[in-house]
C-alpha cells in the first residue's frame, strides 16, 4: 500500500510539472520574451514605401562647381559644371518617382596661394563627405530597398571615392549591396589598378598620392590641403563596382609617382586647367566618345539592367 501511494504521488508531481511547463511556454509565447519563438517571426525585408525611387543617382561636382546652399535637385551654382552633363540627361530620361537624381551641395573650394580667402580643401572635402553621407543615411532609412549610383569629378571624385572605400570596407553609412556602381573622374587619390579602368589606362597616380611624402613642403602653396596618399585597403568589396577614369597627363590623377619638384607639382594642382577641364571634349579618355557621354551610358545600363 505504501509503495502504491508513493507511485501515485510521483505521478501527480510529474503531471503538475508538465502542466506548469505548458503554461510557461504559452505565457512566454504570448508575451514576446526574446529568445522564445512565438511562431510569428519573419525574415522578410523591410517594407519599401510606395513613394521611394528604385535608384538614387548621386552626382558630386568638382572644385568651384557647387555651393553649400545649392538645390540638389536643380543645381544652379555653376551652370558650366561638368557633372551637369551627367545629371541632366538622366533627369530627362527617367521619371523622378523612379530615379532620383541628387547633386551634392557643398562649398567646393580649395584655398591656395592665389585664393587665400577660400575654404581649405580639407574643410571643403570634409563638408562634402558629411553632406553626402547624410543623404545616403536618410534615404536608406526611409527607403531600404533603394539602390545608389554615385559619380564624382575632381574634388567630388575624392569625396565619392572616400565614401566608397568606407562602404566597401564595411565601415560606411549603408550596406555595400545597395551600391550598384561608383565612377570617379580625375580622382586625386587614384592608384593604378585599384578599381576598374573602362577607358584609357594611365600609369600615373593621384596628386594626393604623389605629394604625400612632401606634404609639409606644399603647404605654402595649398594651406589646409593635406596630401593623404592612397586609400588604405582600396575599395574593398566594391572594387569591381568602382570605375577609375583619368585623362592621360591630367595632373590631378596622372601625376608621376616620383615628384621631382614639389612646388611645381603643387602649382600644377592649383591650376587644374588644360586637360583637367576638358573631359567633356577630350577624345583620348574614351575613344569614340567623351567622358560625360560614357558616364550617362554607364548609369543608364546600371539602372535598366541591374
Amino acid at each position: 500500500m505504501r509503495k502504491t501511494i508513493t507511485v501515485i504521488a510521483v505521478l501527480i508531481v510529474l503531471v503538475l510539472i508538465g502542466v506548469g511547463i505548458v503554461q510557461y511556454v504559452n505565457t512566454t509565447k504570448d508575451s514576446g520574451i526574446p529568445g522564445i519563438p512565438d511562431g510569428t517571426e519573419t525574415s522578410a525585408a523591410p517594407e519599401q514605401p510606395a513613394w521611394c525611387p528604385d535608384v538614387e543617382v548621386i552626382s558630386a561636382p568638382g572644385t568651384w562647381e557647387s555651393a553649400a546652399n545649392d538645390d540638389p535637385i536643380n543645381p544652379t551654382a555653376n551652370p558650366l559644371s561638368f557633372m551637369l552633363n551627367f545629371s541632366r540627361p538622366l533627369q530627362e530620361r527617367y521619371p523622378a518617382e523612379d530615379v532620383k537624381v541628387w547633386t551634392l551641395p557643398y562649398t567646393a573650394q580649395f584655398r591656395n596661394i592665389n585664393s587665400p580667402d577660400e575654404m581649405t580643401y580639407d574643410q571643403s572635402r570634409n563638408e562634402g563627405l558629411s553632406t553626402l553621407t547624410g543623404e545616403l543615411v536618410s534615404m536608406n532609412q526611409q527607403c531600404p530597398a533603394t539602390d545608389f549610383i554615385i559619380a564624382g569629378f575632381s574634388q567630388g571624385a575624392v569625396i565619392a571615392g572616400d565614401l566608397a572605400a568606407q562602404i566597401g570596407s564595411g565601415q560606411g553609412a549603408i550596406p555595400a549591396e545597395r551600391i550598384r556602381g561608383v565612377a570617379l573622374v580625375a580622382d586625386g587619390r587614384r592608384v593604378p589598378g585599384v578599381g576598374q579602368f573602362p577607358g584609357t589606362f594611365v600609369s600615373g597616380v593621384g596628386a594626393e598620392v604623389a605629394l604625400q611624402p612632401l606634404n609639409l613642403l606644399v603647404q605654402p602653396i595649398v594651406p589646409g590641403a593635406t596630401m593623404r596618399g592612397a586609400r588604405e585597403g582600396g575599395f574593398g568589396v566594391l572594387n569591381d563596382r568602382v570605375q577609375d577614369i583619368c585623362a592621360p597627363d591630367d595632373t590631378i590623377c596622372d601625376a608621376p609617382a616620383n615628384v621631382g619638384n614639389a612646388l611645381e607639382r603643387a602649382m600644377a594642382m592649383v591650376a587644374a586647367n588644360g586637360i583637367h577641364a576638358q573631359y567633356a571634349t577630350n577624345p583620348n579618355v574614351f575613344p569614340g566618345t567623351t567622358t560625360d557621354k560614357w558616364l550617362v551610358d554607364w548609369a543608364t545600363n546600371l539602372i535598366d539592367n541591374a
